[in-house]
């Protein structure tokens, strides 16, 4: 029987591989039949993931700095040597903080807006281009946040980057409708992973449970972000474009 979440037969491409969500992603996307090529800018980290996968679902590895022009260019380069036909992309690199708007310097935008936005942003406008990777029919699926929906204190710097996520795919969406390419972003709450647990909430058994009372459902887990990934990847979601999906365990319900 035909199952439009499966994603046999399907290329994916994920950056940020080398630990919490995008290294679920990977795991989950190989386990729905997926091959994958994974990203990521700590080669240690990135090689615990690719032994986590099974050698004929991994396509490639590759150390790229995404806010680094050189870096990106090269691995398109790559690429199109290779003559790889991508199905699927997810973005799940990036930084967080919790920081104090006096705290916010200007350097320190820069530095989040470039690996959060233009970093990924970049790859994406250079594997739309027709040849380099990216076939018509294919998805892309941004990780965003709740906080890109919602205030919190000293949350404006790293919500602000997620915020502009949402936006550019709202309008990269209607762009490449033509090709019938499909942008969305996931907007998961608190999930367990090495960037969640170097939080100031995770530092504190006070704080981070009530951080985890804000969750109904309570916190997420790294696979409850990478099945919605799978869904937006799959065939099951062909009529879904510009959305964000939200996986906050109840978070934005109250």
């Amino acid at each position: 029987m035909l199952n439009p979440f499966s994603l046999e037969n399907k290329t994916i491409l994920i950056t940020g591989a080398s630990s919490g969500i995008g290294r679920q992603c990977a795991i989950s996307c190989v386990e729905a039949g997926a091959q994958v090529i994974i990203l990521g800018r700590n080669e240690d980290r990135l090689t615990e993931t690719a032994n986590l996968l099974p050698d004929q679902h991994l396509k490639g590895k590759h150390i790229v700095h995404l806010e680094q022009e050189e870096s990106v260019t090269s691995f398109i380069a790559n690429l199109k040597d290779n003559g790889v036909q991508l199905s699927g992309v997810i973005h799940a690199a990036g930084i967080s903080t919790t920081l104090p708007l006096k705290s916010s310097t200007l350097e320190k935008q820069l530095e989040f807006y470039a690996t959060n936005v233009a970093g990924p942003v970049n790859l994406t406008r250079l594997l739309l281009k027709k040849g380099n990777g990216l076939v018509d029919n294919s998805s892309i699926v941004f990780i965003s946040s709740v906080m890109s929906m919602v205030g919190e204190k000293a949350k404006s710097l790293y919500g602000g980057t997620k915020g502009a996520i949402n936006a550019v795919v709202k309008s990269m969406a209607l762009e490449y409708a033509a090709r019938k390419i499909r942008i969305n972003a996931i907007s998961p709450g608190v999930v367990e992973s090495p960037m969640s647990g170097k939080a100031v909430y995770s530092q504190s058994e006070q704080a981070l449970a009530e951080v985890t009372q804000k969750h109904p459902l309570g916190i997420g887990k790294p696979e409850d972000v990478a099945y919605a990934s799978i869904y937006l990847l799959s065939n099951a979601a062909k009529w879904i474009t510009g959305s964000n999906l939200v996986v906050d365990g109840g978070y934005t319900a109250q």
